[in-house]
């Protein structure tokens, strides 16, 4: 080794090491010890609607059959309070904490914390910015749908069985948040590119019924002529269907009503006719997530995605797939 290339090895070395030190550089997730039992966090969004008591359930009932401690919080909807939750979670030195991140950007502090902290982090149903946080390296892994593939997977059904029907009011989830943000990008995209179709109106309805409701009220009379409503979820789908009652139209006859999630209530709103097709969106967490967990300390690599399997529903199948719905 010459002189001028220990003196760049030497430098560059020390670089490296005071960048260790101020707890920057080292882009790797942190390890997480093999044990018999874990105090595990799990940072819930909110618990508003019947897909996230579903999740949370799901994550209980795993962690209790596992016999670990799961310190749960529930953020009420606010990215502000889920930050404050981890930082809770990272003070009482959980082993583990898995995040379901209210928005893409917010959380970002939050997962750089756990980070700091030594505590791994998987991000459950929605993920964080890319370009500010990436898999395997600031956190361990996103579990979830393919949201942009559930959008893709409406707006196939709607040009196949439209029967006329064109003008389009979207009804969008949560700004800002990767679902929101994908199912929008996967149908809109679909829609586009199969032409005929026309979005007249898309505004968030925050993935809450009553909020669904008062928007697609709104965008019901400005729009009168829409005779299709896309919802990003299933309550926000409830709400325009309570919407268009009020409104005296027929949902499913004179508005098709299309939704994701796949909850009971909309399953069984395809049987009656009211919801034209619906994607669901698993909210089954609790044993992936878990395995996940344990297949990592285990030394395993784990990918930076891990997509759960979404069933579909429409007239053909809803009957016969209701019982299984959550």
């Amino acid at each position: 080794m010459t002189m001028i290339s220990r003196r760049i090895f030497m430098l560059a070395a020390t670089a490296v090491g005071a960048l260790a030190v101020a707890g920057v550089a080292i882009a790797e997730v942190p390890k997480l010890a093999q044990k018999d039992k874990y105090k595990v966090g799990f940072a819930q969004t909110e618990s508003n609607n019947p897909w996230r008591i579903a999740q949370t359930n799901s994550m209980k009932a795993e962690a209790e059959k596992l016999g670990f401690q799961l310190v749960y919080t529930d953020a009420a909807g606010s990215a502000a309070k889920q930050v404050a939750d981890v930082n809770s979670m990272i003070a009482q030195g959980v082993d583990v904490i898995f995040l379901a991140p209210r928005e893409e950007k917010p959380l970002i502090p939050a997962v750089m914390a756990a980070k700091k902290a030594g505590i791994p982090v998987i991000l459950l149903d929605r993920s964080v910015d890319p370009s500010l946080a990436k898999a395997g390296e600031d956190y361990l892994t996103f579990i979830g749908s393919d949201f942009v593939l559930e959008g893709q997977r409406i707006a196939e059904w709607l040009v196949k069985n439209a029967n006329g029907k064109t003008k389009i009011i979207e009804l969008e989830g949560t700004t800002g948040s990767s679902p929101a943000n994908d199912r929008k990008k996967g149908f809109d995209e679909a829609i586009k590119a199969a032409g005929g179709f026309e979005i007249v109106a898309s505004q968030t309805g925050d993935f809450a019924r009553d909020k669904g409701r008062q928007v697609a009220e709104s965008l019901l009379q400005a729009h009168p002529d829409a005779d299709i409503i896309y919802a990003h979820n299933d309550e926000m789908a409830m709400g325009a269907i309570a919407a268009l009652e009020a409104a005296g139209k027929v949902p499913g006859k004179d508005v098709l009503v299309l939704s994701i999630d796949g909850g009971k209530e909309a399953v069984q709103a395809v049987v009656d006719g009211k919801i034209a097709a619906v994607v669901e969106c698993n909210p089954r967490f609790g044993p992936k997530a878990f395995e996940t967990m344990l297949r990592y300390a285990k030394g395993e690599a784990i990918d930076p995605a891990l997509v759960n399997e979404d069933k579909f529903y429409d007239a053909t199948n809803a009957a016969a797939e209701l019982a299984d719905a959550y």
